[in-house]
């Protein structure tokens, strides 16, 4: 057992830790408006769902397990880890000359962003000071928040001015800016016990994980829903599951400790942030399409439309942060949820016919209802735990937010996709038919964004298409509403704690 005492330079490690997040959480989504452009020039059209797939699949596997890991050996080495070879991967994703090596290099890159994203928030959490910890959380969630929105706006202006290699080598220089912030000014001061690696826990997680992103991923792309392939990948899913719950009871060090989901505040923490998750993600990425295809918006008018909710979780997310030491965790979430289940509520109202400036304000709305959970959850979930388990259990909560914006976006998808060719179906049933323009598929309402074609269209067609596509958006965002209500009932049934500086300088007096 090893302890070292040194003082800590505040403001540059916080700064290396936000860029750190800021890279990893970025990266999740900013590959979503050049998938297009770099298909076409690497081709890998039947390929390209593997580029996005294997950076969530490797960067939500190592979150667990970095998490754990961070709590044995400390934090410093597994972060600037994940430093280093989230560099190393964006330089390979931007020379990369085959879907196929993309992906791989994807892969890559998720691996790092697991072990950045699980450890950052702990290491905050070590080195601030209890009664700062409140503001901080409050900038790191604020931060997370505005990066996951913004990532596609970035990505598109970066493809269309520059080169798609570049939205992957921007990385270089925040990562290296970071890992000196981190290698040389980061002074670990806490207590690590070195204990057995739980290794057979570690592959059943990656290896359940694997089946069910690519069931998600895969299915009703590649292969259908109900076929053997995506049939096995859920089977097999489940089963290792099973005994991943069997032996992580068992092992003396598990990579997931499902003993820390006793604390009742910690459960909640997680399920709120995986139905929150899930809402969010949803009108994040419907949005953006019916700014185009309803309104018939330009792809910079999509992503420009999103700025108002960005403002919105920023302003919840920072004055969460602040309230953590004054009011109980609950007592913050329940009215910033309930002011997303109003804004979704309002989404689910739309049609045809709505103003503009409506969604802009139903927009601010689902902002300002998401916000308060990307800083409060993350103080939330560690409150219960030693300086020991903090990594595990920040890494869990991550790792849950991730899988419920995962689920979320393929659930809805598929029920926004099945309610549209319904309605499209419906519409052209008769004479009307003759009027689609050629190859328009009814259940791809990516048609809709392309300019070119809406010109083609005869009006009376194209006014069918954009009132089944607003309906079937507004239908799904009334699905929406089950997770976000969920997320409220998750809330209300939270213990009372708040974030009590007091008890917790002791603690870090003890290490500094």
């Amino acid at each position: 057992m090893t302890k070292t005492k040194a003082k800590n330079n505040l403001g540059v490690i916080i700064a290396g830790l936000l860029l750190a997040i800021l890279m990893a959480s970025m990266d999740n989504t900013i590959v979503a408006t050049a998938m297009g452009t770099i298909v076409g020039e690497i081709g890998g059209l039947d390929k390209f769902v593997w580029a996005t797939s294997a950076y969530m699949i490797a960067e939500m596997a190592g979150m667990p397990i970095f998490g754990k890991l961070s709590d044995m050996y400390g934090r410093k080495r597994f972060f600037i880890f994940g430093i280093i070879v989230f560099m190393i991967g964006s330089a390979l994703c931007g020379m990369a000359e085959s879907i196929v090596q993309l992906s791989l290099y994807r892969g890559i890159q998720g691996i790092g962003a697991g072990a950045m994203v699980s450890i950052a928030f702990t290491i905050m959490f070590d080195v601030v000071a209890p009664e700062n910890r409140g503001k901080m959380t409050g900038m790191f969630g604020a931060l997370f928040g505005l990066s996951s929105i913004a990532a596609p706006l970035l990505g598109g202006y970066i493809t269309d001015s520059l080169h798609w290699g570049w939205i992957f080598y921007i990385n270089l220089p925040l990562g290296l800016i970071a890992f000196v912030f981190i290698a040389f000014f980061y002074k670990e001061s806490k207590e690590h016990s070195k204990q057995k690696i739980d290794f057979l826990g570690a592959f059943l997680l990656v290896g359940a994980i694997v089946c069910l992103m690519f069931a998600i991923e895969l299915g009703g792309k590649v292969y259908a829903w109900g076929s053997l392939q995506i049939g096995g990948l859920f089977t097999g899913f489940a089963i290792l599951v099973v005994l991943l719950i069997v032996v992580e009871r068992r092992a003396a060090e598990p990579i997931i400790s499902f003993r820390m989901f006793r604390s009742r505040l910690y459960t909640t923490s997680n399920l709120v942030a995986m139905l929150s998750g899930a809402s969010f993600m949803t009108a994040s990425m419907f949005i953006p399409i019916y700014i185009q295809g309803v309104l018939g918006g330009t792809a910079t008018n999509a992503g420009l439309v999103l700025l108002p909710m960005m403002v919105g979780s920023v302003v919840t997310a920072t004055v969460g942060g602040f309230l953590m030491s004054k009011l109980p965790y609950r007592t913050i979430l329940i009215p910033t949820l309930v002011i997303l289940v109003g804004g979704i509520a309002l989404l689910a109202a739309m049609s045809a016919e709505s103003p503009r400036f409506l969604m802009t304000i139903y927009m601010i709305l689902v902002g300002l209802g998401i916000g308060a959970s990307f800083s409060v959850l993350s103080s939330a979930a560690i409150h219960t735990f030693p300086a020991a388990q903090r990594g595990a259990a920040t890494s869990t909560l991550n790792f849950n937010r991730s899988l419920g914006m995962t689920l979320g976006i393929t659930i809805f998808g598929i029920i926004q996709s099945h309610s549209l060719t319904g309605k499209l179906t419906s519409a052209f049933g008769g004479g009307d038919a003759a009027n689609m323009p050629a190859g328009i598929n009814f259940g791809d309402p990516y048609v809709l964004l392309n300019p070119a074609i809406r010109q083609t269209m005869d009006q009376k067609a194209l006014s069918l298409i954009t009132e089944g596509l607003s309906s079937s958006i507004a239908s799904t965002f009334a699905w929406t509403l089950i997770p976000a209500v969920l997320a409220v009932a998750a809330a209300f049934i939270m213990s009372r704690e708040k974030l009590d500086p007091s008890s917790q300088a002791d603690e870090y007096a003890a290490s500094h």
